[in-house]
């Protein structure tokens, strides 16, 4: 069920029945010439919306602003520290968890929250209160991206593109996804000697984006979407089949 459709009446009795409670987060950065500001948390929210028919999931709702200052020189970039970031989704879990909601799933469409969410679900754990774990939906399904593009890619590169026009094609500038991928690495970073000099991206890549976004399609996003939905029902069955306590650190059960 999505929390915010219920009235606080609704609610007190749709939470009886959830265990899991999913947050989607995501950023508003920029993703090249091609996609939308708002790639990040589209593609959250819509595996989120894909656990909204479960009446054992509460999906809260989306939030749209991350860690992305390191976007910050392409123009439409938002962002917020880590520390505010990870305070801001630790509360909300603490929210959720204050109704009896005490499992819940970082659902994240940004490589750039998962320090901040990793802490989050670390202090929340550590402290009782709740079992919150990442789900980062491009690590659920590295073998269906390795199979569908030649490029490993990353940011705005094949496979965020092919979700992006499964999910949201009238918002994809399909003319500019050439220029997206002209001169750019195959790969996310830069890296001199083995030390990491690519602290802003773009220090690497010109047009913001890496790998080459012109391979991907509608159907790859296709079988993206449905293959990585399947993990993230699988991971909240997973956790509403575990007890709470044995979730726990040692010392707290």
């Amino acid at each position: 069920m999505r929390l915010a459709d219920h009235t606080t009446a609704t609610a007190a009795e749709a939470l009886e029945a959830v265990d899991v409670a999913v947050v989607p987060v995501g950023s508003t950065e920029q993703h090249g010439p091609a996609l939308p500001l708002g790639t990040d948390f589209t593609t959250a929210e819509a595996f989120a919306d894909a656990v909204t028919e479960r009446d054992d999931v509460a999906v809260l709702p989306t939030i749209p602003v991350g860690v992305s200052e390191h976007h910050r020189q392409f123009d439409g970039t938002l962002w917020v520290s880590p520390e505010t970031f990870e305070s801001y989704v630790t509360e909300t879990v603490t929210s959720i968890a204050s109704h009896g909601v005490n499992k819940a799933v970082f659902v994240n469409g940004h490589g750039g929250n998962v320090d901040a969410l990793e802490r989050a679900g670390r202090s929340l754990r550590a402290d009782g209160t709740a079992f919150a774990p990442t789900w980062n939906w491009w690590e659920s399904i590295p073998e269906v991206s390795d199979d569908l593009f030649e490029s490993e890619g990353g940011h705005a590169g094949p496979a965020e593109t092919s979700l992006v026009l499964e999910l949201a094609e009238s918002l994809v500038r399909e003319d500019r996804l050439a220029e997206a991928g002209d001169g750019v690495p195959g790969s996310w970073g830069k890296s001199v000697h083995g030390a990491s000099v690519g602290f802003d991206t773009i220090d690497f890549t010109p047009t913001g984006a890496v790998g080459d976004p012109t391979e991907g399609s509608r159907e790859a996003g296709e079988e993206l979407f449905e293959s990585a939905r399947q993990e993230l029902h699988a991971l909240v069955d997973w956790l509403e089949a575990q007890p709470f306590d044995a979730l726990l650190p040692e010392d707290h059960r």
